[in-house]
């Protein structure tokens, strides 16, 4: 237990891309109490996070590894440990908790674990699932304490692991940025986007549990409708080629506009009218947070924590999962309807408003690592 210093954390994170993870860890070490608690931020890779953090003030370290369980660098995670005086050790994810459980036992630091979100999931082939129900099993027990960032990331603990215990912690969204009220430079007219067009956001990391291809079949199902909607695609991922091709041969030229990774979030969903985020499974989707905090109309899919947040016809619109027929029709019903655009936009502030502000996210973080230093458990 430190004495009067402040308390060290380490808070560590699979890599420096930015990602729901990653911008969870951002709004976390800004919102703490910095008179109480000094974070230090490992990442497993550069990138824009890291670059992100130094502008806020907080030091953080890379150790290149692209791997779980990376026997490599845990000698280097135990001595970072030790020469910084780590007082807890809180990891990201299950690639980041994989390569801090054995050093923190080593030198003797509580671990605390967040899931965002399962390593397993239902569409995985049989032995890589019970490899990562096996993984999860170990993580979570040797763990002082779990957080889940949803309701049902804990029920599905539950389910799989007996014994398993955990404080159910949503995430939070920094609403002094994510302010729909505050100027932003004009990412519509940046991009040649015409004023009357409705523009349908699809701001994710595009992998596969994004399902950007039943974004892109959607899409090419309104556009054969109606001639003033934009499709605005923003992230990177390991399926963005097969995206691009398929937009490209859905012939979507100039309806379809790709762009990289931007740091200027707020700014790209001031530009959009829909936000979309057809999801195959969720723990906590920061990015849909930010958007309905910005006023946006949201559509999701029927995937766990999503449908925690969103409430269908209340604060947004949810569909089935993996279905382009449902999704276009949702699509083009809140183009239709500004009235009830309307409506859901103001409904989904007021829902992260109410609920998923950081600053409550941090207070409730706060609150275990003090019972954590108390009690040891």
């Amino acid at each position: 237990m430190p004495g009067s210093r402040k308390i060290k954390v380490l808070q560590a994170i699979r890599q420096g891309q930015i990602g729901g993870g990653e911008s969870h860890v951002l709004s976390l070490v800004g919102a703490l109490d910095r008179n109480r608690y000094e974070s230090l931020v490992l990442s497993f890779t550069d990138g824009p996070m890291i670059t992100s953090l130094r502008e806020m003030g907080i030091r953080s370290i890379v150790l290149p590894s692209l791997r779980a369980f990376d026997v490599s660098c845990w000698k280097k995670v135990k001595a970072l440990m030790e020469e910084e005086q780590i007082d807890i050790v809180h990891a990201h994810g299950s690639r980041a908790a994989s390569n801090l459980f054995l050093p923190a036992r080593l030198a003797h630091r509580p671990l605390m674990y967040t899931i965002h979100g399962w390593s397993f999931h239902e569409d995985q082939p049989f032995l890589q699932k019970r490899l990562r129900i096996w993984s999860e099993r170990m993580l979570t027990s040797g763990a002082k304490a779990n957080i889940s960032v949803s309701a049902s990331n804990r029920e599905t603990g539950v389910r799989y692991f007996r014994r398993f215990r955990s404080t159910v912690i949503n995430n939070g969204i920094d609403l002094d940025r994510f302010n729909p009220d505050n100027a932003q430079p004009d990412v519509r007219r940046e991009l040649g986007i015409p004023e009357h067009h409705t523009v349908v956001g699809y701001i994710a990391r595009i992998t596969h549990q994004k399902d950007p291809l039943t974004m892109i079949q959607a899409f090419a199902q309104v556009a054969e409708k109606v001639k003033d909607v934009t499709l605005l695609v923003v992230g990177d991922g390991d399926m963005k080629v097969e995206m691009m091709d398929l937009a490209q041969s859905l012939q979507l030229n100039g309806r379809v506009l790709f762009q990289p990774f931007r740091q200027d979030v707020p700014a790209v969903l001031k530009a959009i009218d829909i936000y979309c985020l057809p999801s195959l499974w969720e723990g906590m989707p920061i990015g849909l947070l930010e958007a309905m905090a910005m006023r946006k109309a949201v559509v999701v899919t029927a995937a766990d924590g999503s449908c925690e947040i969103v409430k269908d016809g209340r604060n947004g619109l949810v569909i089935p999962v993996k279905e382009p027929v449902k999704l276009a029709e949702a699509i083009q019903k809140l183009h239709a309807d500004a009235g009830l655009r309307q409506q859901l936009q103001q409904e989904a502030a007021a829902t992260v408003a109410d609920s998923y502000s950081v600053q409550q996210m941090a207070q409730q973080v706060a609150t275990l690592y003090e019972r954590i230093l108390k009690t040891g458990n």
